[in-house]
């Protein structure tokens, strides 16, 4: 059965778990699991949405779950994946493998590069809340520039972390995935269609979905859509998609909306300057236009 816009009504992330309210990653996990349906296996890292989702004995996951360690989803993903392709000669189960920044941008990178390069057939999707929130909000690959974390370094950089994010979409795309998709709780629509396409492409597939932390980035339970809203509205997490090496932007923007209304709404981003304001605005216009250039040029990736 479905419902408005044509998404499923049957859920596979059900009730029960205790994430915060108002819990983006929550929120992705609701509507990943819809998109990937009934006919399969996930691999998830260690994370906040594994902990908060599968306190023993109880679980809020509908199909089989599988729990890896916090390097090596990826690897425990392929093995599932291997195994299959042997069993099933046809109407193989999706392979879903999920993992936050912490465990994708850093940790257990080496595991999704090498599934990747061997061209696993499966999606990864990462839930993007921009730091390691589950440990206590210490900085990880995905962390933007200032903002506060329990492990910013001081001393020159005393407002917040000094390093932008990790590019990772297209470093995956230079992998040669088959797939590679950007998208936000903020369009709930758009990520579903995102996270089904990566499990219908055969061959190795990526979605990474920006998912806003209440304690972590210090915002009101209640401004979670409109703050990750406004992550795409100033272009801070441009929506785009890779298909076999040709970028196309899914949500163009005639026009920024001012990145400080982005940043006013996160307590992470408190103790910024002016000065750091103006750098981080044309940091994500340029990023944001960058992006937006590799449009139409045809294959820009393997």
């Amino acid at each position: 059965m479905s419902t408005v816009n044509g998404l499923p009504e049957k859920e596979f992330f059900v009730s029960g778990h205790n994430a915060c309210r108002g819990c983006g990653p929550a929120i992705a996990m609701r509507w990943i699991a819809k998109a990937a349906g009934d006919n399969t296996i996930i691999a998830q890292a260690t994370g906040c949405m594994e902990v908060v989702s599968t306190l023993y004995p109880y679980t809020s996951w509908k199909t089989p779950w599988i729990h890896a360690a916090f390097e090596n989803a990826a690897a425990v993903g392929s093995g599932v994946e291997a195994a299959l392709r042997k069993l099933y000669k046809k109407d193989r189960p999706n392979v879903l493998v999920i993992g936050g920044d912490g465990s994708t941008f850093d940790i257990g990178f080496q595991a999704l590069s090498g599934a990747i390069h061997r061209k696993h057939d499966f999606c990864y999707v990462c839930y993007d809340n921009e730091a390691y929130q589950n440990t206590g909000y210490q900085r990880s690959g995905a962390t933007p520039k200032y903002a506060l974390t329990t492990t910013t370094p001081y001393g020159k950089v005393v407002h917040g972390n000094d390093t932008w994010q990790k590019p990772l979409p297209l470093i995956i795309a230079a992998h040669g995935a088959k797939y590679v998709a950007t998208a936000s709780v903020s369009n709930v629509v758009d990520l579903y269609k995102k996270v089904k396409k990566g499990l219908e492409i055969t061959g190795p597939a990526y979605v990474q979905v920006q998912a806003p932390c209440v304690p972590g980035w210090g915002i009101n339970p209640a401004n979670t859509i409109r703050v990750a809203k406004l992550g795409v509205e100033t272009g801070a997490y441009p929506l785009y998609e890779i298909e076999s090496g040709k970028l196309k932007m899914t949500r163009k923007l005639d026009r920024l909306v001012p990145v400080k209304k982005y940043l006013e709404l996160q307590g992470r981003f408190k103790n910024m300057s002016e000065d750091e304001v103006r750098e981080f605005q044309s940091r994500v216009r340029y990023w944001y236009k960058y992006i937006e250039s590799l449009e139409g040029k045809g294959k820009v990736f393997p």
